[in-house]
């Protein structure tokens, strides 16, 4: 469904993709993670077409990024991008916002009032829809944001770090609840961003590890545990991954306490 081809972005003279190839499947959800400053967030707004990479390009559903205006616009009725610092109408309430997203990616009238409910209640928010959203405390604007990316029902979800940002406890099991039950959908086809090896151990299909702006590794999270020796959780083989030099500060630290 998605279909990155050696992309090459820089920033200035400082290259943050490197000839990055990486395909997500139709029904696939992919979490990107790896250190930060490394390159995942750069590669998502390449992907949503955010950024044009110096090299390379991006297909979503057999269609090239910016091929022409026609496939451009196709791409974008049937993407929705999530930023780690979404922008936010202040002056709107939280359902006018959701109305006015809802309505561009042209969800029935019914439907779209319904799902904005449910949303509200889903995230804690039934209290707030009718308030400006600058009256909102930075987690409940983060939570409107993400029911904004839910409230289109676009097939091809790209979403920069949904679970941080001020989420409370419920909003993040909520979340993850709903990402599970996106990842068991074949018309759903997910890419996210996160720090949150215990989330993407439940959520995701495969994972994809970025460093120094490379692809280190993509494969199940059975599989990446299985190749840094067995270890009991993600978070540990992630570690052994991309940080091998963690365990032996953290043992040196403490020997010289």
């Amino acid at each position: 469904m998605i279909h990155v081809k050696e992309v090459t972005q820089h920033y200035g003279v400082r290259p943050v993709l490197r000839r990055l190839t990486l395909t997500i499947e139709r029904g696939e959800l992919m979490a990107v993670v790896g250190p930060n400053g490394m390159g995942k967030s750069t590669l998502l707004k390449v992907v949503a077409g955010v950024l044009w990479p110096q090299s390379g390009s991006v297909e979503i559903g057999g269609l090239r990024r910016r091929a022409s205006a026609g496939d451009e616009l196709a791409i974008r009725q049937q993407v929705v991008y999530l930023p780690d610092q979404p922008w936010l109408p202040r002056d709107s309430t939280g359902r006018e916002f959701l109305l006015a997203v809802g309505r561009i990616y042209g969800i029935d009238g019914a439907r779209l009032m319904d799902h904005i409910d449910r949303l509200l209640e889903l995230f804690d928010l039934g209290e707030h829809g009718d308030s400006p959203l600058r009256t909102y405390s930075h987690g409940q604007q983060k939570k409107a944001a993400i029911c904004a990316a839910l409230v289109t029902e676009a097939p091809v979800m790209v979403l920069d770090e949904p679970f941080t940002g001020g989420l409370d406890s419920s909003a993040i099991l909520a979340l993850t609840r709903v990402m599970q039950l996106l990842s068991q959908r074949k018309d759903v086809t997910v890419l996210l961003a996160t720090q949150l090896p215990e989330v993407v151990e439940k959520v995701a299909h495969r994972v994809a590890v970025i460093r120094d702006g490379e692809l280190l590794a993509c494969a199940t999270p059975v599989e990446l545990r299985r190749s840094a020796g067995n270890s009991d959780t993600l978070a540990e083989a992630l570690e052994s991954l991309v940080h091998p030099e963690t365990t032996r500060n953290i043992e040196r630290y403490l020997l010289e306490r």
